[in-house]
């Protein structure tokens, strides 16, 4: 441990070569905005698609389809779900979106039935318009607070997408990471409005089930159920088929870890270089430092402390950053209507700033102990 009346010094070391540690510090702030933006994604996507066990919902979608515009039930499969033992209710939804392929701008219409709304979004929080004027009008809609920040849309306007127009009646935060970039609007009116305006073809069934430990034997009744019906069904968890149906943003998403890696490599590079070249500059001082007292070992815990202070001051700058970017960027990676939304909570501050000091305290390492070997009369003789 070094002592608090040491700091001063640890701190005029740093900024005596400021060009020197400025540029070690943008280096530093760079890989680690780098960083953590990689472990926002990484993070949005254990969000999306681990599932865990206060987990009681289960999406019922049409057999071997992907796409919504492919998934095709019959409405009143709802009535022979309900029926099925230890399920709690059944939401029937039309998904429609503007882009099915994986992008980075996607608008998922959800049309749900106003009586089975109020139940289905009792974890949302209403955050401007008002419930009553959803009901109000068939054309209303409850955006996801993150489409509405990148939409740029507010409470009494219109928008369209997908060929679909609705006007803006609320909008909505939820901690379910699908209901962030979604509009939600009633049912029969989505059902006019998309391209086959066909009443009672709904996309998949919402089921809430009334213990989690009963999702995987609802599941398979669900199924078999319908197994000899023409059209048959695909029932899982809904954060499993958020996985599956976003597949190759999970995959996508879980190779930049390789780039995070790589970015605290960088890290340990920059700040070990600044310090090499920092204690060569201060051979001659660590002489007279010894001279006055100063033990090998309390010159090895200065240097060491140089190291976590610049890492510190470079992943705190850079981790600054790119949280405020994931925050009022808004953004997020859809495919097939479903939301990889990036988040980066505590968590990922916390991993981020034992990272920066972890790394600081490793790239001092060499050169504190090769300058706390080192002799006074080795020290005086160097140029």
């Amino acid at each position: 441990m070094l002592a608090p009346k040491y700091i001063p010094l640890v701190w005029k070391q740093v900024v005596r070569r400021r060009t020197r540690t400025l540029l070690t510090l943008a280096g530093v702030a760079t890989a680690m905005f780098l960083f953590t933006a990689v472990q926002a994604m990484q993070n949005g996507v254990r969000s999306a698609t681990q599932t865990t066990a206060k987990d009681t919902t289960l999406v019922v979608y049409r057999q071997n389809r992907f796409c919504p515009a492919t998934s095709r039930l019959p409405e009143y499969y709802g009535d022979r779900i309900t029926k099925i033992a230890h399920v709690a209710s059944v939401v029937p939804m039309k998904i429609v979106v503007n882009n099915c392929r994986t992008s980075l701008d996607v608008v998922t219409f959800r049309g749900v039935p106003e009586e089975n709304f109020v139940a289905y979004a009792s974890g949302l929080k209403l955050l401007e318009g008002s419930i009553e004027q959803w009901r109000s009008r068939t054309d209303a809609a409850l955006l996801g607070e993150t489409l509405a920040g990148r939409r740029g849309l507010k409470v009494g306007e219109r928008f369209d997408a997908a060929g679909v127009t609705v006007y803006v009646a609320g909008i909505i935060r939820s901690p379910e990471p699908q209901d962030q970039n979604v509009a939600y609007v009633h049912l029969q009116f989505l059902q006019r409005a998309s391209g086959d305006r066909k009443l009672g073809v709904v996309t998949q069934f919402n089921v809430k089930v009334d213990d989690p430990q009963n999702l995987e034997s609802v599941a398979q009744a669900i199924d078999a159920e319908f197994a000899r019906d023409p059209e048959p069904t695909q029932t899982s968890a809904e954060k499993a088929f958020v996985a599956r149906a976003a597949a190759d943003v999970v995959n996508l998403v879980g190779f930049t870890q390789y780039l995070g890696w790589g970015c605290l490599a960088a890290v340990l590079a920059l700040v070990g270089n600044a310090i090499v070249l920092s204690v060569q500059d201060r051979i001659k001082e660590h002489a007279v430092l010894q001279t006055l007292g100063f033990r090998s070992g309390l010159i090895a815990r200065l240097i060491i402390a140089e190291g976590l202070l610049l890492g510190l001051m470079g992943g705190f700058i850079g981790m600054a950053i790119a949280l405020a970017a994931v925050h009022w960027g808004n953004f997020s990676i859809s495919s097939e209507g479903l939301s990889v939304q990036m988040s980066a909570g505590i968590r990922v501050v916390l991993f981020g700033l034992l990272a920066s000091a972890a790394l600081g305290v490793i790239a001092g390492l060499v050169p504190a102990v090769q300058a706390s070997r080192r002799e006074i009369t080795a020290c005086f003789r160097a140029v």
